[in-house]
C-alpha cells in the first residue's frame, strides 16, 4: 500500500453502495487506504477510479459475496497474504428480505444469517487478534434500529440485528483498556435501496417517508466510529424510539412494527 498522510487502511464490506458507500467516500477523503468488498465488481472499480482521481491513496477492491460459506476467511488470507495492517473494520455488508416467515424460503433465510451474522462474526474474530496485539483498532458494526423490538414481515432480519448488537455490546465490554473499540451503528430507515431490493418499497413505513439520508447517517457513523463511541444512534427521534422501546411491551411493539411495515393494499 501507498504511503499517505496517516498510513492507515479501512476495510469496509457492503462498499458499493448505500452507507457502506459514503462511508468509503469519507475515509477516503482522510487518505485512509481503502480495501472495498462487495458483490459487484463493475461498481468497485468505478468507486476505485473515481476516489483515485481525487485522493492519493491505495484502493484494493475484492469481489465476494459473503453469503457463500467461508467467504470472510478467504477475505482475511487474501489480505494477510499482501501482508496488509487493517487498522479498521466496517461491517456494513447486510441483506434483508419482506414477508411472511412461513412463506419465506429456506435459501434466502440461510444467507440472511450468513451474511448479517457469520461473516460479520467471523470477520470481527479474524481482524481482531492483530489489533488487540497492536493496541490500536476500530471496528464499525452495523445494526440497526430493528435491533430492539421484534419485526413481523421482516422476523429474521431484525433478529439478525439484534444478534449484531449484543454481539458487539457485549465484546465492546470485553475490550475495555485493550486500545480497541466497536462501534455499533443502529440506524433507523435509511434510503439506501435497500427498500426495493427486499420487497418492502410500498411499505407504510415507505410511503410515511420516514426514510434517512444514507449519507447523512454515514457522516454521523464516521464521527462516532473515530470517537469511540459505543453505541450510536443517529437522529433525535431515532434515541427517542430506542428509549421508548425499553417501556413498551414487546407485543405491542411487533403490533405497532407490522402496521408500518404492511402494504397497503387498497
Amino acid at each position: 500500500m501507498c504511503k499517505n498522510k496517516i498510513n492507515k487502511t479501512a476495510l469496509i464490506t457492503g462498499a458499493s453502495s448505500g452507507i457502506g458507500y459514503e462511508l468509503t467516500k469519507l475515509f477516503a477523503r482522510d487518505f485512509y487506504n481503502l480495501i472495498l468488498v462487495a458483490r459487484n465488481t463493475d461498481k468497485l472499480k468505478e468507486i476505485q477510479k473515481d476516489l483515485n482521481k481525487k485522493y492519493n491513496i491505495d484502493i484494493i477492491i475484492i469481489t465476494k459475496d459473503l453469503s457463500v460459506p467461508n467467504a470472510a476467511v478467504e477475505i482475511f488470507n487474501e489480505i494477510e497474504k499482501k501482508q496488509i495492517v487493517i487498522n479498521i473494520l466496517v461491517n456494513d455488508a447486510g441483506i434483508g428480505s419482506f414477508g411472511i416467515f412461513n412463506n419465506e424460503s429456506m435459501l434466502k433465510i440461510s444467507q440472511m444469517i450468513q451474511v448479517n451474522i457469520t461473516a460479520l462474526t467471523e470477520l470481527t474474530k479474524l481482524f481482531l487478534k492483530g489489533m488487540v496485539e497492536r493496541k490500536q483498532g476500530k471496528i464499525l458494526n452495523v445494526s440497526s434500529l430493528a435491533a430492539f423490538e421484534p419485526g413481523p414481515y421482516m422476523a429474521v432480519y431484525y433478529a439478525t440485528k439484534a444478534y449484531v448488537q449484543s454481539f458487539s455490546e457485549a465484546i465492546t465490554n470485553e475490550l475495555k483498556e485493550t486500545g480497541v473499540t466497536v462501534t455499533t451503528l443502529c440506524p433507523g430507515p435509511t434510503k439506501t435501496g435497500f427498500q426495493n431490493k427486499v420487497g418492502s418499497e410500498n411499505s407504510n413505513l415507505e410511503k410515511l417517508k420516514l426514510l434517512s439520508s444514507s449519507k447523512k447517517v454515514a457522516e454521523y457513523a464516521y464521527k462516532s466510529l473515530l470517537a469511540g463511541k459505543e453505541v450510536a444512534i443517529p437522529g433525535f427521534l431515532n434515541a427517542s424510539l430506542v428509549n421508548a422501546s425499553y417501556i413498551i411491551p414487546r407485543k405491542v411493539k411487533a403490533n405497532i412494527i407490522r402496521k408500518l411495515q404492511e402494504f397497503n393494499r387498497k
